[in-house]
């Protein structure tokens, strides 16, 4: 999903979750990216990991549409989870049974080298299905050549272990763009370790030329819902999506067949409206009838009662008026 910039543009459409959580059993892939939840966070409220709602979760959004789960994303709150966390969350999705060479994509988001590289290795010891790589973003300004030389030191130091790089295009989050030239570079140096790139820069202009120039070498994942039909229309294979944490049938239909959806666009330009991480945690929330929901990590703060509500009564609105 596009996070970042607001810009203005659970319960399930029937009212409850269709099926219980502990009795999910997990979609079957058709061979392409397909749809990745953005997996968001739950905590408890001194902070840490609950580890028992992530992976009944996650459960739940493999068994409705999913073909894979990201930990780690934007969406997850990623980079505010540590080396200790990140650990546990594996463990209990591994512990729940799911499989994470199938089924999960793991988030890299640092800006030391040190700690990519930590990260990427603890998601490739658990055996990831791909690594979700951002670039480092503390720096700004800093030009392709750079770039190009620390994505090439990452890769060059998991040497033969290097797979399923999906390069993360978020410069509303990181300010530290990638280039469709960089792409192109990179893709050129390291075509058996770079598979994908994760577009969120909410440019249509810029993905267009991105689906142009790679979309027979590369799976072109679309972070904006509001264009996802579009750009599976014109070659993507997919999306890693902040929205499949709440309506992931709705959204396998718009990736694998590239249908549009207006109420899935509707409710995009609601949540971009706020900070969105605490806005799909606030959905999450809604549809679920849970309130633990809520609890984000600093920075980041709750939604206001007053929007939790409104953005809930505009979800099921729009569902309910738009029902496939």
């Amino acid at each position: 999903m596009l996070v970042g910039t607001h810009r203005p543009r659970g319960r399930t459409p029937a009212g409850s979750r269709p099926i219980p959580r502990e009795k999910c059993k997990v979609i079957q892939s058709t061979g392409r990216f397909g749809l990745s939840c953005a997996l968001t966070t739950p905590f408890h409220e001194d902070g840490s990991v609950d580890l028992a709602r992530l992976t009944r979760h996650a459960a739940w959004c493999l068994a409705n549409g999913c073909d894979s789960v990201t930990l780690f994303g934007t969406t997850g709150e990623g980079p505010l989870l540590g080396q200790v966390a990140r650990d546990q969350m594996i463990g209990a999705l591994k512990g729940a049974g799911i499989d994470f060479r199938s089924h999960v994509v793991g988030g890299v988001i640092a800006a030391s080298l040190h700690d990519a590289l930590d990260q990427a290795n603890q998601l490739l010891d658990a055996g990831a299905r791909a690594l979700l790589v951002a670039p480092p973003f503390y720096f700004k300004g800093v030009s392709d050549d750079g770039l190009f030389a620390w994505f090439s030191s990452l890769i060059a130091k998991l040497g033969d272990r290097a797979r399923d790089i999906i390069l993360y295009h978020i410069p509303s989050v990181t300010a530290v763009p990638l280039s469709i030239a960089l792409i192109g570079r990179l893709k050129a140096a390291f075509p058996q370790a770079i598979t994908a790139v994760k577009d969120s820069a909410g440019d249509w202009n810029y993905s267009q030329q991105l689906l142009a120039a790679h979309r027979h070498d590369l799976a072109v994942l679309i972070g904006d819902e509001r264009v996802l039909a579009q750009a599976v229309r014109d070659g993507g294979q997919g999306a890693i999506s902040g929205m499949a944490n709440l309506v992931p049938g709705r959204l396998r239909s718009v990736v694998h067949q590239g249908r549009d959806d207006a109420a899935l666009v509707e409710l995009v330009d609601a949540v971009l409206l706020h900070p969105v991480t605490p806005a799909v945690k606030a959905l999450v929330s809604h549809a679920t009838g849970d309130s633990a929901w809520l609890t984000v990590r600093a920075p980041l703060l709750p939604m206001s009662p007053a929007d939790t509500t409104a953005l809930g009564h505009l979800f099921d609105r729009v569902f309910a008026e738009k029902a496939a």
